[in-house]
Order: structure tokens, then sequence, then C-alpha cells
């Protein structure tokens, strides 16, 4: 957006990865430029070349910065409402142990790309409805031995779950598409003589949205 600050990328975080949906978005921008004659030709071509051999949000940034549409954010929140981009004051994990102990992740934070956990003799709780996501999938590395380990996935993410279970369960019932433009979260890793167990609920203000929408019915 034009009134973020100059170090801030799209979503906040400039080092973040562009995907190929984002270098798409980025170039139908310039070609509707080019089409109203904002943007000659040979400026066209050379910002496309520039699009498509972006890597990050800072690099895909200057180049629609004088144009109308640039006031528009590249990777804008999905269509059902659900901001998932990172929040700057929020904590990010990369792990939870849980050896003769437990632990929890949970509330606002930022999810990174990939998470390990491991649970001995012990537990812990991993819960995304409120987690912030910097790409667009999520793989949680998952062990519990003689422990478990539990897995609270919104309704509204895509999830694919390909853990092993030995004498343990490693539940994979969760497993399924999620809406249109949001994060992928993929639950892998091995359980023995414990568990991994992966739900999916809906987020609370989804869920009273939803239920004003069976009572309207």
């Amino acid at each position: 957006m034009t009134n973020l600050p100059e170090h801030a990328g799209p979503s906040g975080t400039p080092e973040m990865r562009a995907s190929d949906a984002d270098r798409d978005r980025v170039a139908q921008v310039l070609r509707d430029a080019a089409g109203d004659g904002r943007l000659t030709l040979a400026e066209l071509d050379e910002r496309l070349d520039a699009v498509y051999a972006a890597k990050t949000y800072a690099e895909l940034r200057p180049l629609t910065r004088d144009l109308p549409a640039a006031g528009t954010d590249p990777v804008p929140p999905p269509a059902g409402g659900v901001d998932y981009r990172p929040v700057d004051d929020a904590p990010t994990w990369k792990t939870g142990i849980g050896v003769l102990s437990g632990f929890r992740r949970s509330g606002v934070w930022n999810a990174p790309a990939s998470f390990f956990t491991f649970a001995f003799w012990g537990g812990g709780k991993i819960d995304l409805r409120e987690a912030r996501f910097a790409g667009g999938e999520m793989t949680i590395h998952a062990w519990a031995i003689m422990g478990g380990v539990e897995v609270v996935v919104p309704d509204d993410l895509a999830v694919h779950v390909r853990g092993l279970g030995i004498m343990g369960g490693f539940d994979g019932r969760a497993s399924g598409p999620g809406d249109p433009g949001a994060p992928k979260v993929v639950v892998k890793g091995f359980a023995f003589w414990g568990g991994v167990d992966v739900k999916r609920r809906a987020r609370k203000g989804r869920k009273r949205k939803k239920d004003r929408e069976q009572l309207e019915e």
C-alpha cells in the first residue's frame, strides 16, 4: 500500500517470499496500466521482466508505486474476510517441547513455515485459530513418544495429515480443503505409544456467523 512506511512490504514484511499468484496480480496491474496509456509497451516489457524475476514483496512493490492501482495490496485478505497476515508485535514460536511437562501455543501469534514439536511423557497443544501466517504453507513436524500433541486448526484452512503411528495414533481425519486463498497446514511426524490429534474447529466469530445464518434459514 502506498500509505505504508517505505521499509514495509505489502504485508509489513518486505523479506516475505512472493508466490506465483502475487506476481500474476502485479503483472495484471501493469497490463491494465499499459491499456490505459499510463505505460508504454517498452516500459511494460521492462517491468514484466522485473515482476517475474522478483523473489520478495520488496522487489514487487516499486513496480506499481507510480500507478493508481498501487493503492491496493498485491496480497489482499481472502474473500472470507480473515486476515492471515503477520502482526508485528505478536510472538513467533518455532518449537514446542513437552518432556515430563506440557506446552501451549495459542492466541495471536505468527506461525513460521516450519514448526517442530516433541512430547515425551508429556504433551502440548498448538492452536492455530488466531495464528497469522508469513507464507502460504506451514509444516508441523510432530513427534510423540509416550506423550501427546494436539493441533487445532481453523476450518477455513486446508489441512494435510501425513504422520505415522505405531502402538499409538496419528489421526488424519482432519485432512481436507480450506477456503480459497487460505494457508495450508501440513502435519507430519511419528507417534509411538502416544498420539498426535489434529482437529478442525470453527473460529469464534465464524461460528457465531454460521449460527446466525442457520437461524435465518
